[in-house]
């Protein structure tokens, strides 16, 4: 099978397509004849040795696929042979086959094709995760999603619209805010031209906002914070920035009793698969009632999925990239 390989920890330009033996399923995993994978941030930081986890070379990025179960191990169940299925790899996507623990597996409901399914695990799964488990978001609260028109963005653009919330979307550029709208924000902030805290201030009577949602962290995570409403909850979900760990004064959470709060979608829908079933069932559910649109504004063939990770890397993404394998 074909496979794009990181050999060393590097730029995405030092990727290289190549023949490598078909994976063999252990007992508790499937084999994935994989039709489409999407591109994350975390795909920017692994090839890099960047990342939390440090695969052993040679190894192929791409975090999230969807497909065609062709074998499954003898201590599966619930998946067989034909299914079709979404999974999170953790890596190894970038391949036109990986072996999947299937507890990382789900069934692809009949009404979504299998390369919208490609688009949807890893930014609505963590969305979803962000906004209920996290943020217990309610209707009626006031969310700001930062980094709007990126993948995660709009996902909790739409989610937060679907459970009821009134949305400011704030992103870097004009064109980004008229996606963001398209999806459903209420209220835009260029944050590139105009003061995120006063903009927030105006749009709020000076109250504030109930929930931040931030994948983007650097020099805006401050002042973003400095923008929560009283008993506020803000959702630390990355880094996309660069530029280091942004710092928090910690006289800020205590003068507006609000909370700083992690989410790490992958850790959760391991540690609580339950939960995380029930997340999707609710997310499919929107998805047949069509309030849910994944973005997908490109789409790159396998040899060319470096380019995919480095337009993401440099931020030149709206909404979803995707590898197309088959």
């Amino acid at each position: 099978m074909k496979a794009l390989l990181c050999k060393a920890f590097g730029p995405a330009g030092t990727l290289v397509l190549e023949d490598v033996d078909s994976p063999r399923p252990k007992g508790n995993e499937v084999l994935i004849e994989v039709q489409a994978a999407g591109v994350n941030f975390p795909d920017t930081l692994i090839i890099e040795g960047k990342y939390q986890f440090k695969p052993p070379f040679p190894f192929s990025p791409g975090g999230e696929v969807a497909g065609v179960v062709s074998a499954a191990g003898d201590k599966v169940a619930h998946l067989k042979s034909g299914d079709r299925v979404m999974a999170l790899t953790g890596w190894g996507g970038f391949a036109e086959q990986v072996a999947v623990p299937a507890y990382n597996v789900l069934p692809v409901p009949k009404s979504m094709d299998l390369t919208t399914a490609a688009a949807f695990g890893m930014t609505y799964g963590t969305s979803m995760h962000a906004l209920k488990q996290r943020a217990n978001l309610q209707p009626g609260e006031t969310l700001l999603v930062l980094g709007a028109a990126g993948g995660v963005g709009l996902a909790a653009v739409e989610i937060g619209k679907a459970m009821g919330a009134r949305v400011i979307a704030a992103a870097s550029s004009g064109e980004k805010l008229e996606v963001a709208r398209n999806a459903g924000a209420d209220e835009l902030i260029n944050y590139s031209e105009q003061s995120l805290k006063d903009e927030v201030k105006k749009l709020t009577g000076g109250s504030g906002v109930d929930v931040i949602y931030d994948p983007v962290g650097g020099p805006l995570f401050e002042e973003a914070f400095r923008c929560m409403a009283w008993n506020g909850r803000f959702l630390v979900v990355g880094f996309a920035a660069g530029g280091g760990i942004p710092a928090l004064p910690a006289n800020l959470p205590l003068l507006k009793g609000a909370a700083l709060v992690g989410v790490f979608w992958g850790s959760f829908a391991q540690r609580q698969p339950a939960d995380n079933a029930e997340n999707f069932r609710q997310l499919f559910a929107w998805h047949a009632e069509g309030k849910l649109r994944p973005l997908i504004s490109r789409t790159y063939p396998l040899a060319e999925g470096g380019d995919a990770i480095d337009a993401l890397a440099r931020r030149k993404a709206v909404g979803k990239l995707l590898i197309q394998i088959r």
